[in-house]
């Protein structure tokens, strides 16, 4: 058996010894050219005019462009248009791209990018999510999402609370920066080597700006040094300059930007303004809830109106609310455009249900956990907001087996004997849930394809839509397909991703590389064994069903052979061994404009509990032991789950505790490199780190061998860390009150939430 063991990733020796192949350690082709970015001082400004001359002038120069240079469209919206390669009209942001010079060496093309003069004149930029608010300045039309009366159920609640959380946004911080390498071909053809989580859209859009059709661009990619979403829409402005520099020189061009440049001109996570308000009886069961949730976009669209409608969907996170209405608003100020990030708006969304039933809780004096259990919702019953059904919900038996095993409840009374005990230190405890649906909130990109190779010698060559950023996809779809054939794994050959073998795929995002590419992989497979099975039971004379795939080898009656052997033989009688697979995601629709419908295929499951010591005097903290059992289903392969989990809830506290983003009155990024942006190192991982995968929980039969996705939810299991410090602070605060924190939660937050909890009380 191939499928449910753990297996090494396919590049993890090649990682540790520095032999896996990224685009910059590519041997660079004969003439290849350096590209550097010409980015906009300003924030906001009208740009008057680009001489480009100076820059022509500076050795080793080859060539500069800017708007007036693209053949095609300069428009690389993914979803909405507005969104220009080169700015031409107006910049729209502190590191807005204007043009790019390309040189022989990369220090030349630094020396000519900052030779172009270009004359701005500069206009009063939107900075904030309020003064955006204010101005109504939105990248598209608000969203809202309604179900029942709200306003009514709150109104005739017996009690009701509001509430306000500024969570931050968070830089992807990938280990490999944004790169493209392209290269002119025949008959004007353009081959991309990029950085990017999807493969199609750097396709589309570097068609779009050369003018030619997507069977004259190829794009490739056979592994990222990361991704978190940071390369599934914004690879595209990369790769296309590095494609408009190539088709202008007619040579070879890189563009790799270095730290600095990545975080000045890429976007981030969104950060998000959450309004709430709530109607409850004395028992703290919710009645209605109300939401407002604003998003800073930044200068474009980008994916902020599926980040936001799946923010949205997310805003209940584990709890059953009777009336709801929440609002959405995509806030455009003169930023980065923020992005795609591992969670895509739903980490956001829970954020909220959490500080609500936190605040909740502690004004009714209540347990906070007993709470969440109260309101948690009731499978087969209940439905989301959006209308779909919670089924196979497992949480409430999630969350009795981790507070068995963490001794949950003598824990918390030994924290709050110690805390009254401490006037310095105080301790938290706090246990958090995850529900999060698995699929792409637009349906059209439920899909996948595959392309499988059977050679005469028994080796297999596998290639698929899906794309390699360290996550361990590569080898958990070989795994299916060695698992259908009955091989082993090494005789699987793991290649690239390339528009050219497997066209029209969808982004690996969404955590559903596995569910969709495993899927398209296996029925590839099985399409190429079922004519086998059919070959070889004609050939021994035999039945199909007696036909049996065990060790690498096939057996039928008394004929005993090697898949190698058959491999030949059915070459021999022309069977084809050569076949596409095609899967699409069943069951699952939704209506964008009415916001309803069924948009997840199933949910993941997952559940934690972080223990934390603050010190009231510095606001400096420590993670002491964190707890985390989650459901992935019947696991593929639970060595690469279990550091998806492990590295995502990692990920996760760095957001909500020490990835702060800063920008300055004038728009200044300020936060932009490793010096000034600090991200979690091994030093903030517990000792006391526990990690279980929930046993004997296959997923719905239709799915990849009934296992789950595990991408982004670990991410959201985070949310303990930053309940925990609540809970510590609150150990400073009177009874019945709830200070706020706001994430990310800095020592300097931490301190101003202990100081005003401590006024207050």
């Amino acid at each position: 058996m191939s499928v449910h063991q753990s297996k090494a990733h396919d590049s993890a020796v090649k990682h540790v010894t520095g032999e896996a192949q990224y685009i910059d350690d590519m041997p660079e082709p004969r003439g290849l050219l350096h590209a550097h970015l010409v980015t906009s001082p300003v924030a906001h400004g009208r740009l008057l005019s680009i001489d480009t001359t100076p820059a022509l002038a500076v050795p080793g120069v080859a060539a500069v462009v800017t708007a007036a240079d693209i053949p095609g469209k300069n428009d690389i919206g993914s979803i909405l248009k507005g969104e220009p390669v080169f700015a031409e009209d107006l910049v729209a942001y502190v590191g807005h791209p204007i043009g790019a010079a390309a040189a022989l060496t990369p220090e030349a093309a630094r020396a000519g990018a900052k030779a172009v003069k270009a004359e701005i004149e500069t206009l009063k930029p939107i900075l904030t999510i309020e003064d955006a608010l204010t101005a109504e300045s939105y990248v598209m039309a608000p969203m809202e999402m309604k179900r029942g009366d709200a306003a009514a159920a709150i109104a005739a609640a017996p009690l009701s609370l509001d509430g306000e959380v500024m969570v931050g946004g968070q830089d992807h911080f990938y280990l490999e920066t944004q790169v493209a390498m392209a290269l002119p071909q025949e008959d004007g053809d353009m081959l991309v080597l990029s950085s990017t989580q999807h493969p199609t859209e750097v396709q589309h859009m570097v068609a779009k700006v050369l003018a030619l059709p997507y069977n004259a661009v190829t794009v490739e990619v056979r592994r990222m040094g990361g991704g978190f979403g940071g390369k599934e829409s914004q690879a595209s402005l990369i790769a296309c300059i590095a494609a408009i520099l190539a088709r202008k020189t007619r040579r070879p061009v890189k563009l790799r930007l270095d730290r600095d440049d990545d975080m000045m001109v890429t976007g981030k996570r969104h950060d998000f303004l959450i309004r709430w308000r709530a109607g409850f009886d004395e028992t703290g069961l919710l009645h209605g809830v109300e939401m407002t949730l604003a998003s800073r976009c930044g200068w474009s669209a980008d994916l902020s109106p599926p980040v936001m409608s799946r923010a949205l969907s997310h805003a209940d996170n584990a709890y059953y609310y009777p009336a709801a209405h929440f609002k959405g608003f995509g806030c455009r100020t003169n930023t980065q455009s923020n992005t795609a990030f591992r969670g895509f708006g739903a980490p956001q969304g829970m954020i909220a249900a959490e500080a609500m039933i936190e605040t909740i809780a502690r004004h009714l004096g209540q347990d906070p956990l007993e709470l969440r259990k109260r309101n948690l919702y009731r499978p087969g019953r209940d439905r989301t907001p959006y209308g779909q059904k919670v089924e196979n919900f497992r949480l409430p038996t999630m969350i009795e087996q981790i507070t068995a095993k963490t001794d949950f409840a003598a824990r918390r009374a030994q924290i709050r004997a110690f805390n009254s005990q401490s006037p310095i230190i105080k301790r938290g405890l706090a246990l958090a849930p995850v529900k999060f649906g698995v699929s792409f909130n637009n349906v059209m990109m439920n899909q996948a394809g595959a392309l499988l190779h059977v050679y005469t010698d028994g080796s297999i060559h596998l290639n698929h839509g899906g794309t390699e950023m360290g996550q361990g996809l590569f080898v958990k779809v070989a795994q299916v397909v060695a698992e259908v054939f009955q091989v082993p794994l090494d005789s699987i050959k793991i290649t690239a991703t390339t528009t050219g073998k497997v066209p029209n795929t969808s982004p690996t995002a969404a955590s559903s590389g596995t569910d969709l590419n495993g899927m398209a992989a296996r029925n590839a497979a099985m399409a190429v064994r079922n004519r086998l099975v059919e070959f070889i039971a004609e050939h021994c004379h035999g039945k199909p069903e007696d036909v049996v795939f065990s060790d690498g080898r096939v057996r039928i009656g008394n004929h005993d052979m090697s898949f190698a052997q058959v491999a030949r033989m059915a070459h021999a009688a022309r069977v084809s061994l050569s076949a596409t697979g095609f899967y699409k995601t069943p069951h699952i629709h939704f209506d964008g404009k009415s916001m309803t419908g069924r948009p997840f295929y199933y949910y993941a499951n997952g559940v934690s509990v972080s223990e934390v010591s603050l010190d009231t005097l510095t606001g400096e903290w420590r993670l002491e032991r964190v707890d985390i059992l989650h459901d992935v289903g019947a696991s593929l392969n639970p060595a690469i789950d279990k550091g998806q989990v492990e590295g995502g809830f990692v990920q996760g506290m760095g957001w909500l505790t020490m990835e702060e983003l800063v920008w300055d009155e004038q728009g200044r990024l300020l936060t932009h490199a490793p010096s000034t942006y600090k991200i979690p190192t091994a030093r903030d991982v517990p000792r006391a780190f526990f990690v279980d995968l929930l046993e004997n929980a296959p997923n719905e039969e239709m799915t990849i061998y009934r296992s789950k996705a595990v991408g982004e939810p670990p991410l959201m299991l985070a949310m303990s860390v930053w309940l925990a410090l609540l809970d510590a602070v609150a150990a400073t605060a009177a009874p019945g009150k709830v200070p706020r924190l706001d994430a990310p939660a800095t020592p300097e937050r931490l301190l101003m939430a202990v100081k005003r909890a401590s006024e207050a009380a």
